[in-house]
């Protein structure tokens, strides 16, 4: 059985709103019927680390929103997932791992937790949103505690910076100072920086202001997508979720990592969502990993990043796939492509645990 890294599965967030993932993923309740993901179809299916996520929506109205731009609101919801992955830590479910690159380096924050528990999976804690860090100087805090990865904002933006599609309270089409001041804080703890969610001018801002590495943990490739139009104070411009080529190009030249997001709309665009007849192929998935590929001049900058159940549910991902279990679907596909074996364990898990040295 392979061995897989997913870098992008909201797991503490699903279960803030209901879902037991202890339960098979039809049999756990909460949002997003029917399901994709539990812990027993990840371990069966081989995931053996992930990035988990804290996520936080502004003025989303679940157990995961609070009113922009209340910092305080967000950080309670912030720290409620964080000791959700504390908790399944101590009951030897996962095992939280610090994931930084530079984590021994003289200096850096060590992570405060218990002697690792052996659980099946290691997990890293992605921050999706930076709204619960109070102030830039809190950082520490989080990173103490388990915290590895950082995306600035979701869609909806933040306190500090623009999102893919709104600008956030500052209402900065980039990244505003109080992000700039986050940005050295990130580097100073050699945190990786996360790209996806962020808007295209707040990527350009990213790149100028750090030479570090940058991962966009759940993104696919805009070239391939037909995006309708949408209007804006400027015109219309280009929804700005997923990565130009240029941002791709960049990211490789880091010798960072981008994850294949499994949403179906992000795969192709023009299917209707929520009818179970209407999915993207598993072909046309890993069509944007060889542009991702291509785009790099090499196969070591692309992974899994899938999303599962992160608002979508097991209908609205390709045609064949239905938990982890089914991910060797998206190998055999490379494999079509003229993929070696090296390069196609590069994708499940070996470019991942590259960058983040967890040895996979």
């Amino acid at each position: 059985m392979p061995h897989w890294f997913d870098a992008h599965l909201d797991l503490a967030c699903l279960a803030e709103c209901g879902r037991d993932l202890a339960r098979p993923p039809l049999e756990g309740g909460g949002p997003f019927q029917p399901a994709s993901l539990s812990w027993p179809t990840m371990v069966s299916g081989g995931v053996r680390a992930c990035l988990g996520t804290i996520f936080t929506e502004a003025n989303g109205t679940d157990q995961v929103g609070y009113p922009a731009p209340d910092a305080e609101a967000a950080h309670r919801r912030g720290v409620a997932q964080l000791d959700r992955y504390h908790a399944w830590h101590r009951s030897g479910i996962i095992e939280l791992v610090d994931m930084r690159p530079r984590r021994n380096e003289p200096g850096m924050a060590p992570m405060r937790l218990p002697a690792p528990n052996g659980a099946p999976i290691k997990l890293g804690i992605l921050m999706e949103c930076a709204d619960p860090i109070r102030a830039p100087h809190e950082l520490s805090w989080w990173v103490e505690r388990g915290v590895s990865a950082i995306g600035m904002a979701w869609g909806r933006g933040s306190r500090y910076t623009a999102g893919n599609m709104e600008r956030g309270p500052t209402d900065q089409p980039g990244i505003a100072p109080t992000g700039r001041e986050l940005v050295k804080a990130i580097d100073a703890l050699g945190v990786v920086h996360d790209a996806s969610h962020l808007s295209w001018q707040a990527m350009d801002d990213l790149f100028g202001m750090t030479n570090a590495l940058i991962i966009a943990s759940h993104s696919n490739c805009s070239s391939l997508l037909e995006w309708p139009a949408r209007g804006s104070e400027q015109g219309t411009k280009p929804n700005e979720r997923h990565l130009r080529d240029e941002h791709i190009k960049e990211i490789g030249r880091r010798e960072g990592v981008i994850g294949l997001n499994l949403v179906r709309n992000f795969i192709r665009s023009g299917l209707t969502r929520g009818d179970p007849t209407d999915r993207p192929t598993i072909d046309e998935a890993a069509a944007h990993v060889e542009h991702i590929c291509s785009v790099m001049g090499h196969r070591r900058g692309v992974g899994l990043g899938s999303d599962l159940d992160g608002g979508i549910t097991r209908n609205e991902i390709p045609a064949g796939l239905n938990t982890h279990e089914d991910m060797p679907l998206i190998s055999d596909a490379l494999r079509r492509l003229g993929w070696t074996d090296a390069q196609i364990t590069g994708f499940e898990s070996g470019n991942w645990s590259r960058v983040l040295r967890l040895g996979l």
